[in-house]
């Protein structure tokens, strides 16, 4: 199986093996989907099914090769794992093995790819965006300014102080927060790192070293970027590159 990591606003796929991670939590839903004939230990109990953690949820988790999805809560597909978990921090979902997407290589796109099986999990179609959708056309704006990133075009998240952004919007900060944590349910500094880390993942993927992947997504450096990763990913960057196979390993930190 050759690793192989995604990014689109608002998801991340991982396809891997051997894949071990300390305690963490983060903002993201996670799915687990174990390849055939694979298993997984969470919080040291064993599973070989398809699994939802819900967010901000602590979890330790050890699987020997499979799928790893984080999904925006509050995306198409984050409500419908809502739905499942229907307030539980965990929950399986019943799957059949022959509904298990495989890619021959990290080229592959795997979003048509998991479309089946998310339809056969009851979880609907293939959505047009991965982000939470606020109703606010305010907030709209600005997910939509977070999500260039993704692509590259990326401003440095210096400038997204939470009242340089609220003035932009022309509210008051206060008004901005409270608006934002209504619309997202999240409150925004944490949606910023959570946004960061994503800038410095695809930094990192696109062949910058550590440090200027930190410094593209606002971190004070590479020790700063490795010790949020491990927070939200239960891994240092080190760990993270090794098991994907990419080559950004200069200046980094454990």
């Amino acid at each position: 199986m050759h690793p192989s990591v995604w990014l689109k606003p608002g998801i991340l796929i991982i396809y891997g093996s051997a894949l071990d991670t300390a305690p963490h939590k983060h903002h993201a839903i996670q799915l687990i989907l174990p390849s055939p004939n694979a298993s997984y230990q969470l919080n040291n109990t064993a599973g070989t099914g398809a699994l939802v953690i819900d967010a901000d949820v602590e979890h330790q988790l050890s699987m020997a090769s499979g799928w790893i999805l984080l999904i925006e809560p509050l995306s198409h597909w984050g409500k419908a794992l809502q739905e499942k978990l229907a307030g539980r921090p965990t929950c399986d979902i019943e799957q059949q093995s022959s509904t298990m997407p495989s890619i021959a290589g990290s080229d592959d796109q795997p979003f048509p790819l998991l479309t089946p099986l998310f339809e056969q999990l009851g979880l609907g179609s293939y959505p047009n965006t991965f982000t939470s959708q606020p109703t606010d056309k305010r907030i709209q704006s600005l997910v939509s300014q977070l999500d260039k990133c993704i692509n590259g075009d990326c401003v440095k998240p210096s400038n997204w102080r939470a009242a340089q952004v609220a003035e932009q919007l022309a509210l008051s900060e206060s008004r901005f927060l409270h608006l934002f944590r209504e619309e997202m349910a999240i409150a925004w500094r944490p949606y910023l790192l959570w946004r960061r880390m994503f800038c410095a993942i695809n930094a990192l993927k696109q062949g910058s070293n550590a440090t200027q992947a930190a410094y593209l997504a606002g971190f004070a450096d590479s020790a700063h970027l490795s010790r949020t990763f491990k927070n939200n990913f239960g891994m240092t960057i080190r760990q993270a590159l090794a098991l994907l196979q990419l080559k950004s390993y200069s200046n980094l930190n454990k």
